[in-house]
């Protein structure tokens, strides 16, 4: 896998000056699953609660998406930005992280501070275009976001909380759509935590043996061998839970048809895994961008039904 250092001859930062490559990278500009799969809760929330309004797709609607997901691109640099500031010193001694721009030496912590100042001001802008709810809320995922880099510090739960910041959107989108929040944004919020739980677990597999070394914590180190069986409960979870946000917001036949499809996603990533490979590790968490969207597709086709 190349590293940091290397970047790949179809990566558009090669078109970026050089002095900004590393703040791309820093940021993850040419990773963006993080960020779809930080955004698809978001959308899932404003358009599940355009559902229970009894509204189809609007150009209000999807342009509240479209916010949405400028906010998740920025926060989930200001995160990555935030992560890579606190595990420097790890991610020296895992081959995987050791090109990144603070442990290569290409970026100071100051500057990296500074740029993670800048992606939350202009994020900021972003969250005052909603409501009064919406943006304390948003102010309030801050807490969870500052405390996940040390987690895997204490716990071999860190995907716990890692779940608890990237699914926030189920919440905030229902508030920017309503005003208020209700019971399908909870439940949506917890199918989001334990879609995280499944999706991260297998990403961490992919560094399972330089964290043992190093004394990083993670539920792939917990499950071992019994991965597969934890994921595909959690995965299992993930479905039913976002079934029943559907149901509760007035989703009916045509959701429930195409949640299976996005059933049979989840199976294949079950079925398809290897624990030990740490390519198809990188290619099973990245197929979580697909599920995102068969979920979104069918929450948007039942508003259309």
């Amino acid at each position: 896998m190349p590293g940091y250092t290397d970047i790949p001859r179809q990566s558009f930062l090669r078109f970026l000056p050089s002095w900004a490559q590393p703040y791309a990278q820093l940021a993850r500009w040419d990773r963006p699953v993080g960020t779809w799969l930080l955004f698809w809760p978001c959308a899932w929330s404003v358009s599940l609660a355009a559902q229970q309004s009894g509204q189809q797709v609007t150009l209000a609607s999807l342009g509240m998406i479209a916010l949405f997901w400028v906010g998740a691109f920025l926060m989930r640099g200001a995160g990555c930005t935030l992560n890579d500031m606190a595990d420097v010193e790890f991610d020296r001694a895992v081959e995987r992280t050791a090109g990144r721009p603070l442990p290569s030496g290409r970026l100071s912590r100051k500057q990296a501070a500074l740029f993670m100042a800048l992606q939350g001001l202009v994020a900021l802008l972003v969250v005052l275009q909603f409501n009064t709810l919406t943006v304390l809320l948003s102010f309030a995922s801050l807490a969870i976001v500052a405390v996940y880099p040390f987690a895997k510090r204490v716990t071999y739960w860190p995907q716990v909380v890692l779940g608890l910041a990237f699914n926030w959107g189920a919440l905030v989108g229902w508030t920017a759509w309503h005003g208020s929040l209700a019971w399908p944004a909870f439940v949506l919020y917890l199918a989001g935590i334990a879609w995280t739980l499944g999706y991260d677990t297998i990403y961490a597999h992919q560094d399972k043996s330089d964290d043992a070394i190093v004394g990083v914590k993670s539920t792939a180190l917990l499950f071992g061998a019994q991965t597969l069986v934890w994921v595909s409960g959690f995965y299992g979870l993930t479905w039913l839970l976002l079934v029943t946000a559907g149901l509760m917001a007035g989703a009916g036949a045509v959701f429930l048809l195409l949640m299976l499809v996005a059933a049979g996603h989840l199976i294949w990533q079950v079925r398809t895994s290897n624990i030990d490979d740490q390519a198809r590790c990188l290619l099973i968490f990245k197929s979580n961008v697909r599920f995102g969207f068969l979920v979104w597709v069918a929450i948007l086709f039942a508003s259309l039904a």
